[in-house]
C-alpha cells in the first residue's frame, strides 16, 4: 500500500511538473491577420459552415474550432508564451508581420504569462489541484467569516483603435495557456448575459452578486473578456461590487476594449456611481495602450466587402440568401434569444435569417437581442 501510494505521488508530481507544456484543446482562430493563401496549422476544417451565413463578417471573428486542435504539429507540445508563438507563426507564413506596438503588446502578455505560469499554486489555477468538497468547504467558510484571497499576479487591461489585432493577441495569449486550468476566454456582453442569467436563478438570497461571483471564480480563476465596452445602465451600477468580488476571490483579468479605462461608459446615465469600478480597474489590472495606427481587417478578406447598399442591391441579396439555404424552404420563425424573450424572424431556413434593415435595426433590439440570434437561434432554424 506504501508503494502504490509512492507511485501515486510520484505520478502526481510528474503530472504538476508537466502541466505547462499541455496545450489547450480549445483553439480560436482568427482571421484579421491571416493570409488567406497561408497553408495555416490551424486551419477550420472543411466542414466548417461559416460560408452558409448571409453576414459572414460577423461570425468569423467569434469562430473556434475545437477540431483543429487535432491538426498541431509537434512544437505545440512545448509551449513557451503568446510573444515565441507569435513569431513562430510569422515565420511559418501564418500571420503577417506585425508592427512595433503589436510587439510591445506581446512582450505585456509574455511578461503576465511568465508571472502566471510561476505563480500558478498561488493562483490556485489547476482544477485538478483542488477537490470539490474543498471548494464547497472554501464557500461554507466564506460565509462565516468573510476574508479576501487576492490574486498575486495584477491582471492586463489592452485597449487600442478597431483593427489592431486586440483579440488576436489575447487569443495567442489564451491558447498558451494549459487546459488544465481554471480559465475561460468569453465576449464581454456575452459574460455579461451569464450574469444576468444567474442572478436570476438566485433571487432571494441575501446578496445574488456575491454568490454569483464565487461561482464564476470557481469556474475561472483567469478571466479573459473580449471587447470590453460598457453601454448598459444596469451592468455600469453591478460592475464594481461583482468585481470586487471576483478579484477578492482570486480572479485575474485580461480584457480588451476599444477605450482607455477613463473613458468606459463616457456619458452614460449615473456614471459617478460607475467611476469607483474604473479606479478598481486599474488598481487590479496593467493598463496597456495599443497604439498602432495599422488597420489589418483591411490587409485580408475586409477588402472584398460584405455590406451592399442601394435598394437596387435587394434582389441580389435575396438570391445569396437562396444559394445559401439550397433546397429548404424558408418560413418565418420565432426565436428565443435570452431570458425568456423571443425575436420574429422574418425568413429562416439552413442556420440562415433574412431581415430588412427596418426589421434588424430599427426596433427596440439590444446586444442580447443580436447575440442570442446569431449563437443560439440559428441551431433551431
Amino acid at each position: 500500500m506504501r508503494a502504490a501510494a509512492r507511485s501515486v505521488r510520484n505520478l502526481r508530481s510528474a503530472f504538476r511538473h508537466q502541466r505547462n507544456c499541455y496545450s489547450s484543446a480549445f483553439v480560436k482562430r482568427r482571421f484579421h491577420l491571416i493570409q488567406s493563401n497561408s497553408s495555416s496549422v490551424y486551419r477550420l476544417p472543411d466542414n466548417d459552415e461559416i460560408h452558409r451565413f448571409l453576414f459572414p463578417a460577423i461570425f468569423i471573428s467569434r469562430v473556434f474550432s475545437t477540431d483543429a486542435a487535432t491538426k498541431v504539429n509537434s512544437t505545440e507540445v512545448n509551449r513557451a508564451g503568446p510573444l515565441v508563438e507569435y513569431e513562430r507563426r510569422i515565420a511559418a507564413g501564418e500571420l503577417v508581420d506585425g508592427d512595433a506596438c503589436q510587439v510591445g503588446t506581446l512582450r505585456e502578455l509574455q511578461r503576465l504569462y511568465d508571472e502566471i505560469v510561476e505563480s500558478a499554486d498561488a493562483c490556485r489555477l489547476d482544477r485538478y489541484a483542488v477537490s470539490e468538497k474543498t471548494v464547497r468547504n472554501r464557500w461554507f467558510w466564506s460565509r462565516l467569516m468573510p476574508q479576501s484571497s487576492y490574486s498575486p499576479v495584477k491582471g492586463l487591461y489592452l485597449y487600442g483603435g478597431v483593427g489592431t489585432g486586440k483579440t488576436m493577441l489575447m487569443d495567442l495569449f489564451f491558447d498558451q495557456l494549459p487546459s488544465n486550468w481554471r480559465k475561460k476566454r468569453i465576449h464581454f456582453h456575452d459574460f455579461m448575459l451569464n450574469v444576468h442569467s444567474r442572478l436570476q436563478r438566485h433571487k432571494g438570497v441575501a446578496d445574488p452578486l456575491e454568490v454569483v461571483a464565487g461561482e464564476i471564480s470557481d469556474e475561472s480563476i483567469l478571466l479573459c473578456l473580449d471587447e470590453f465596452m460598457v453601454t448598459d445602465v444596469a451592468d455600469a451600477l453591478m460592475l464594481n461590487r461583482l468585481f470586487r468580488h471576483l478579484f477578492s476571490n482570486g480572479v485575474i483579468l485580461v480584457a480588451t476594449s476599444n477605450r482607455a479605462p477613463d473613458n468606459l461608459y463616457e456619458g452614460g446615465l449615473q456614471r459617478d456611481l460607475f467611476l469607483p469600478f474604473i479606479a478598481t480597474l486599474k488598481e487590479r489590472c496593467v493598463v496597456h495602450e495599443i497604439g498602432s495606427a495599422v488597420d489589418y481587417r483591411k490587409l485580408t478578406s475586409a477588402e472584398q466587402g460584405f455590406y451592399f447598399i442601394g435598394k437596387d442591391l435587394a434582389g441580389l441579396l435575396k438570391e445569396k440568401f437562396q444559394e445559401l439555404i439550397g433546397e429548404h424552404i424558408a418560413s418565418p420563425q420565432v426565436v428565443e434569444v435570452v431570458m425568456g424573450r423571443t425575436l420574429q424572424v422574418p425568413l429562416g431556413a439552413n442556420g440562415c435569417a433574412y431581415f430588412s434593415f427596418e426589421e434588424l435595426c430599427d426596433k427596440p433590439l439590444g446586444a442580447a437581442d443580436y447575440f442570442g440570434l446569431f449563437i443560439l437561434a440559428f441551431e433551431k432554424f
